[in-house]
């Protein structure tokens, strides 16, 4: 999801064979090097904690909080940043005992690793239903929910959403016909794309164009459209230079993507207090401060490890 970079060769290291599948999504800076964090760690025989992540800046950031918080108990970690594939490798390699944890989306792990029909399960049941499939299937669980939801959402144009009061999806029905819709081919072709939005919502707009994935917050800045389809942790939402507002999915349409930590249950035996650890990210994080974390990264250009380092500080989830 999100904002993709590619696979370097480098996340291939150590004899892992993974056969690496496409990635889609809007075009993001050059993937950073894999990278080896390494602490005095309180049970040297244990090893690193090794960590895994998709290839898109959201994962990168969550990468280096997993290490800091895993740091911060006393172990050593190796995150392996940008696997291509995302789930459909991740996973198999996790199975064969390459990784010990990485963070997942609760939709993936649903429909992409146990095959379930997507939304088939309450948002309140979904965690325990993985993670007791996850430890029978698997010997995996999951830990703890950050708190943010990946999702799509629809994003309108700042001065569109004050001019009609727009704050709902289904507000936009009555003003539909006089806005511009600008989306990326890919949602405008998918079933549970665009259609499936205009058909919940009865939306008919004014005009339909197609607009490249990277270019979609220009285009709305500069009033060529006036709405799109976007992520609910998009970096752009956070650009305080865009006046965007995304819109409440208030029939429910969307399927939610709630992100965790999967982790091997013989790596939290492994490494006594890790569990304890990564329950720290419960409850920690918003869709809006995931949005500005990504926003720091993409856009201003910062490192996604004190970013990371800086929100985990400033929450006091840090020890040291």
């Amino acid at each position: 999801m999100k904002i993709w970079k590619k696979l370097s060769a480098a996340c291939l290291a150590a004899g892992l064979a993974l056969s690496l599948a496409a990635c889609g999504g809007s075009p993001g800076s050059s993937e950073p090097p894999v990278e080896s964090q390494a602490v005095e760690s309180a049970a040297p025989a244990a090893g690193p904690v090794r960590i895994a992540t998709k290839p898109m800046t959201e994962q990168y950031i969550l990468g280096e909080m997993l290490g800091l918080l895993a740091e911060d108990a006393g172990y050593e970690t190796q995150i392996t940043k940008g696997i291509g594939g995302g789930t459909s490798n991740i996973q198999p390699a996790m199975e064969k005992g390459e990784f010990d944890l990485y963070p997942e989306y609760t939709s993936s792990g649903w429909v992409m690793v146990l095959g379930h029909e997507a939304g088939s399960v309450e948002d309140g049941e979904i965690l325990a239903r993985l993670q007791k499939e996850y430890q029978e299937k698997f010997g995996m669980t999951w830990v703890g929910l950050y708190g943010f939801n990946n999702t799509y959402t629809v994003a309108v144009r700042g001065e569109i959403a004050d001019q009609y009061g727009l704050k709902t999806t289904s507000d936009l029905a009555a003003v539909a016909g006089e806005l511009t819709f600008g989306g990326n081919p890919d949602y405008l072709e998918r079933a549970d794309g665009f259609q499936a939005v205009c058909d919940t919502y009865g939306l008919n707009f004014g005009k339909v164009v197609d607009i490249d994935i990277g270019l979609k917050y220009q285009a709305l800045a500069s009033g060529d459209i006036d709405v799109t389809n976007a992520y609910t942790t998009d970096a752009q939402l956070a650009n305080p230079n865009n006046r965007v507002a995304a819109l409440e999915d208030d029939k429910n349409l969307q399927v939610n993507y709630f992100c965790s930590t999967v982790v091997r249950q013989d790596a939290l035996e492994k490494f006594p207090g890790l569990e304890e650890a990564l329950m720290k990210l419960d409850g920690a994080l918003t869709d809006s401060e995931m949005a500005e974390l990504n926003y720091k990264v993409e856009v201003e250009g910062l490192d996604e490890k004190d970013v990371a380092r800086d929100f985990l500080a400033g929450k006091g989830l840090l020890n040291g």
